[in-house]
């Protein structure tokens, strides 16, 4: 009963957003055309979490260098296309890619929120004064991470020492295992795909492309509900960090335009294992086989002659004029004529 007075609650304070906010009129200008709207799914980068092995959850973790050079690569990705909507989660990391790729389509996020006092003061009359750079920014911890109780803040080879590695991968791959004090993934979509058809739905329908920056495990439930993937096989869903997953809308079906999933994640820790032990033998392969590369190259630049000096052609020495030795003649002194008087 409390969860259904909540979404109702929401859904309240949604539709007052969109009458006193002019949303309508907001978003764009542009006609309603068929089958042209896209639907974006953006993973945050890299969290600084990620970076030291944690298990991160609920807890507002930013993203680390790496994840804002991921954010920045799939801003460059989607510069080109046009967002109207924009739904994310409340936890930062989602709130920084989101952000970034919004300032690469030089855009201005503006984020709506529930609380009266908060939406009274930061009303802007977007109705009167049309900024087509503005977009409004929709947050929920509806589509926040899936909460990991209390396995949140834990190195996860702690935990694995702790509670034993196969617990473990089981709580983090199992469709309906919870850790303790946690959600499973059928816990989160439980919360996902309600959210998703009654506020993220409608703007498809409305002609609107929509991009929702979330999480793993957020994004993970909501894929599984558009692509009707069974429960035994969305354990196996991969999703990569940064990477964008566009559906088009045509008629009343998503349809996947961009894929940056699969479906080789591995269920057992044994599978697990064998995958890394390959993926180590791989890398030795590699790292032995480039340096007898780099080897073989070293003795072939040795064998090869270095180019041979131009030899200075020899100085040729300056040629002694011969000075002809002549004979010394003495002028004899000439006799000068004077005329005879007369």
């Amino acid at each position: 009963m409390q969860q259904n007075k909540e979404e109702y609650k929401e859904h309240i304070d949604f539709l007052v957003l969109q009458q006193t906010h002019s949303f309508a009129t907001f978003i764009n200008k542009k006609p309603f055309k068929k089958d042209m709207s896209q639907l974006i799914l953006i993973r945050h980068g890299e969290s600084r979490w990620n970076l030291d092995n944690k298990f991160t959850g609920w807890v507002d973790v930013p993203l680390s260098k790496k994840g804002i050079k991921e954010a920045l690569l799939v801003a460059k990705e989607l510069e080109n296309v046009a967002i109207d909507v924009a739904f994310t989660s409340k936890l930062i990391r989602a709130h920084e890619t989101l952000l970034l790729i919004l300032a690469r389509q030089q855009k201005t996020g503006i984020f709506l929120h529930k609380s009266k006092q908060r939406s009274a003061w930061s009303r802007h009359d977007f109705g009167k004064r049309i900024d087509i750079n503005e977009i409004p920014v929709y947050s929920s911890d509806k589509l926040n991470e899936r909460h990991y109780g209390k396995l949140q803040g834990m190195n996860k080879d702690d935990a694995r020492r702790k509670w034993g590695e196969k617990q473990v991968f089981l709580w983090r791959r199992s469709y309906t295992a919870r850790p303790p004090e946690g959600e499973s993934l059928k816990d989160v979509s439980a919360r996902v795909v309600p959210y998703f058809r009654k506020f993220i739905l409608p703007m498809l329908e409305r002609g609107k492309n929509v991009i929702i920056s979330a999480h793993g495990n957020s994004l993970r439930a909501l894929i599984k509900h558009i692509d009707d993937i069974s429960d035994e096989n969305i354990p196996h869903l991969e999703l990569v960090l940064g990477k964008p997953i566009i559906y088009r809308l045509q008629g009343r079906k998503l349809i996947k335009v961009r894929q940056a999933h699969n479906f080789t994640r591995p269920l057992t820790w044994k599978e697990k294992r064998k995958r890394e032990q390959k993926k180590q033998s791989k890398n030795k392969k590699n790292k032995t086989i480039s340096k007898k590369n780099k080897a073989i190259v070293k003795k072939k630049a040795v064998k090869r002659k270095a180019p041979a000096k131009k030899r200075a052609a020899p100085k040729r020495k300056p040629e002694k004029r011969k000075v002809s030795k002549k004979k010394a003649t003495t002028k004899k002194p000439t006799k000068r004529k004077f005329a005879k008087k007369k």
